[in-house]
């Protein structure tokens, strides 16, 4: 069955940077567009990036565009999220999703939180 499993969060200071990682198996990776949600505590699950089969087409939203950077390794099946300059703002739950956009099969989530 799909399984996307999600690590890399954890706390970082304002200004911070991390790396998020999903690894993918039980579907055939390299032709499935790919996202990152994130949900925050109270809030709605937000499309911050996604990622075409090929890499060819990529999303940002507004709200992480010039500090995020989505990529993903299809030999590997494993998919990125590099967050750099983080704002206590992007404090959340960040999901792997099989999916372009935020509603789709994802896995359990990792924390992030960001604070000093």
């Amino acid at each position: 069955q799909v399984q996307l499993v999600e690590s890399g969060g954890g706390l970082a200071q304002p200004g911070g940077s991390l790396r998020l990682s999903c690894a993918a198996s039980g579907f055939t990776f390299r032709t499935s567009a790919m996202s990152w949600a994130r949900q925050a505590p109270g809030k709605g699950l937000e499309w911050v990036s996604g990622i075409t089969a090929d890499g060819s087409d990529i999303y940002y939203a507004g709200s992480v565009k010039g500090r995020f950077t989505i990529s993903r390794d299809n030999a590997k099946n494993t998919l990125t999220l590099q967050m750099n300059s983080l704002k206590p703002e992007d404090t959340a739950l960040y999901f792997c999703l099989k999916a372009w956009g935020a509603r789709g099969l994802r896995g359990q989530g990792t924390q992030v939180t960001v604070s000093s």
